[in-house]
């Protein structure tokens, strides 16, 4: 499999060095605007770089690409891959406007081309057995979510490309707010269906806290979730994060490492430290390539992150105008039965992960 690379910065080259340790892939090439960023990666791997992912994606032979670029410019850069047949792995956050979002699900779809978004939780045991918890009725029909997130984010963002709406999108609800959403939706497997907002920049260019009330849709059952995003806040570098969730009979609760469900009456309490980062990073990665080759299925799929687009968009959209909002994630006529099948292949046991 040759794969390249769209954007050669940190957490870029962090990618494909471990898709180029993966057995059977190959890195043919990199590109990246950036001057200093081509050298780094050049010095890694000898293989040739490029100014322009136009001009690499037209001379390199490449079967998948691997895109970790400033958010707004994922639709047109992911477009040129699926364009030119090339399955795509695409950080988060997906896109920045629910068409674009549509558009590249819908792309990739027609094509039989692989499309996955970074939402690296989806490999973590921890939201995986929340997951399958909530599936198996351990706490009764769900009804109730809070969650939260909070980071030293602004003050390192501010100076770099996440402090310009242009590149980024928006602030921290479309940054490490945006794999908060995603783990909301999918450990509940709901489908946003309206949101009211209040969104803060707190003097900066772009938004820092978020506070949402959300509606959600679960198999025709609502569940009523507030959701709490602060880029201002106190852990770094990873955010601090929680998920609490109520049922008719019991309850979830995922914080301080530790993850504690009450059940039939009983509370049981295990240590649950997040997992190291470049771990989940190989095993997403690792579905990526084994989806490509047909021997997986996708356990991020690109239906996920249109929800998480929908839902982000439609808070600032409700920020901005006082109201509540209602949400239509995917908007087109065959998008329920196609979301039904990729949510039917997305609870099936994968081997990407243990719970």
């Amino acid at each position: 499999m040759n794969v390249v690379g769209i954007g050669l910065g940190s957490l870029g080259r962090l990618e494909l060095r471990t898709l180029a340790a993966l057995d059977g892939v190959d890195l043919i090439a990199g590109a990246d605007v950036s001057a200093d960023a081509r050298e780094v990666f050049a010095e890694e791997h000898d293989v040739p770089t490029y100014e322009s992912y136009e001009e690499m994606l037209d001379v390199e032979d490449a079967d998948a690409a691997c895109i970790v670029t400033p958010h707004t410019l994922h639709y047109e850069q992911a477009r040129a891959c699926l364009d030119q047949g090339v399955h795509v792995h695409l950080e988060k956050p997906m896109v920045t406007d629910l068409d674009h979002a549509r558009d590249l699900r819908r792309r990739a779809g027609e094509t039989d081309l692989t499309l996955a978004v970074g939402y690296q939780r989806h490999v973590d045991w921890r939201f995986r057995k929340i997951r399958r918890l909530i599936d198996e009725g351990a706490i009764g029909d769900l009804h109730m979510a809070v969650c939260f997130l909070e980071q030293v984010w602004i003050s390192f963002a501010e100076e770099r490309w996440r402090g310009n709406p242009a590149l980024s999108g928006g602030g921290q609800l479309y940054d490490s707010g945006s794999h908060l959403l995603d783990a909301l939706l999918w450990t509940t497997q709901s489908d946003p269906v309206s949101v009211a907002a209040a969104v803060d920049d707190r003097g900066h260019d772009v938004d820092v806290n978020s506070a949402l009330a959300v509606t959600l849709d679960r198999d025709g059952d609502r569940v009523s979730a507030s959701v709490g995003v602060s880029g201002a806040g106190r852990s770094t570098p990873a955010p601090g994060e929680g998920l609490h969730l109520w049922g008719t009979e019991g309850r979830i609760s995922l914080a301080d490492d530790t993850l504690t469900v009450e059940s039939g009456g009983e509370v049981e309490a295990e240590d649950a430290p997040e997992p190291e980062f470049e771990e989940l990073t190989e095993t997403k990665l690792r579905n990526f390539v084994d989806v490509v080759r047909g021997d997986a299925e996708l356990v991020i799929p690109a239906a996920d992150a249109v929800r998480v687009t929908a839902l982000t968009e439609a808070a600032y959209e409700a920020a901005e105008t006082g109201q509540t909002v209602d949400i239509d994630a995917f908007g087109d006529a065959d998008g329920a039965a196609v979301d039904a099948a990729e949510a039917a292949e997305a609870a099936e046991p994968s081997d990407a992960t243990t719970d």
